[in-house]
């Protein structure tokens, strides 16, 4: 591995959905290619044209780890055999990052019905390399354009979301938050709490969550060296990140976080996992099994998570 410049592992994602063929598409752009050193990890059947076997050596390179699959698969829907290779090339994706072969992983989308029918129960990626990498504090950050947000909790119900929140919970997240914001670059940086209920509960009209559980969080993190503001109204505090008034939003629940990000990434939106032992980066839609096989999928996505992790893995990561 050729040391002055990133080393990116790429995974394809499902096969049977539009990862190959962004991750083509990614591999078209010359400019991509000669910044950073790509090393794409999925099925031969799959295998985008001028590929190197192993890693590319030469600016301009792109290469190829093949792993064991199908040869044929049905686009466009979940498959335990296509399940299969996606988790196999996350398992050598996250191997060779963790070992440091290579400064950071990228990762196409995945289907997790498919995850399930290839015996892997699993949450979703975040879990999955969170395990394989023995941490346990762990958390998903997504990100568009100068908007940073950690989730407190992801894919539940909303009633057991609101259940989950406590003073604790909050504590480690804004923890794990500050010393991920440092990793990538912000020396000093400055976190907003969102709020539960409408208006930030409007002093207790709303709610008393705010007061009850909230407040105490910040103070108790702001006695820890933590700049921690807020609680903020929900309808405010994304704007508000997304104008550079903060550094980051810690949200409460998965659709306060990702609505926002949905509607302001324009197409570059990225998660990173906040934990790992490594960098790993993801665009942040899915498989999209309606387009798959049609040669419609836009690859921006994956090229913003591409140039993020290129730029990130510069910077030295919490090991």
């Amino acid at each position: 591995m050729n040391p002055k410049r990133p080393y990116i592992a790429l995974t394809m994602g499902d096969p049977a959905g539009i990862g190959p063929e962004i991750v083509g598409k990614v591999l078209e752009r010359q400019d991509l290619r000669e910044r950073m050193g790509i090393l794409v990890i999925g099925l031969e059947a799959a295998r985008p044209e001028g590929l190197v076997d192993g890693f590319p050596e030469l600016p301009g390179q792109a290469g190829f780890v093949e792993v064991h699959g199908p040869s044929t698969w049905e686009m466009g829907k979940p498959q335990a055999a296509c399940g299969q290779a996606a988790l196999s090339a996350l398992q050598v994706g996250s191997d060779m990052a963790a070992r440091g072969d290579v400064h950071a992983l990228v990762t196409a989308p995945v289907c997790k019905e498919a995850l399930h029918l290839a015996g892997e129960p699993v949450e979703g990626q975040t879990e999955l390399l969170a395990r394989w990498d023995g941490t346990e504090r762990y958390e998903m950050v997504a990100v568009a354009g100068d908007m940073r947000v950690m989730l407190l909790t992801r894919h539940m119900a909303l009633r057991g979301a609101i259940a989950s929140i406590t003073p604790d919970s909050i504590g480690w997240h804004l923890d794990l938050f500050y010393e991920t914001l440092r990793s990538i670059g912000i020396e000093a940086p400055h976190i907003a709490l969102a709020g539960l209920n409408p208006h930030a509960g409007e002093g207790g009209l709303f709610g008393d969550e705010e007061a009850r559980i909230l407040q105490p969080a910040i103070e108790n993190a702001r006695a820890r060296g933590i700049q921690v503001s807020g609680p903020h109204s929900p309808d405010m505090v994304f704007l508000d990140a997304s104008q550079g008034k903060n550094d980051g939003v810690l949200a409460l629940y998965h659709d306060q976080a990702f609505i926002p990000l949905k509607l302001l990434s324009k197409g570059r939106g990225v998660t990173l996992i906040s934990g790992l032992s490594y960098l790993r980066v993801s665009p942040v839609h899915g498989t999209a099994f309606d387009i798959a096989g049609r040669g419609i999928a836009d690859e921006t996505n994956l090229v913003a998570a591409l140039e993020k992790a290129s730029k990130w893995c510069l910077t030295p990561y919490p090991r």
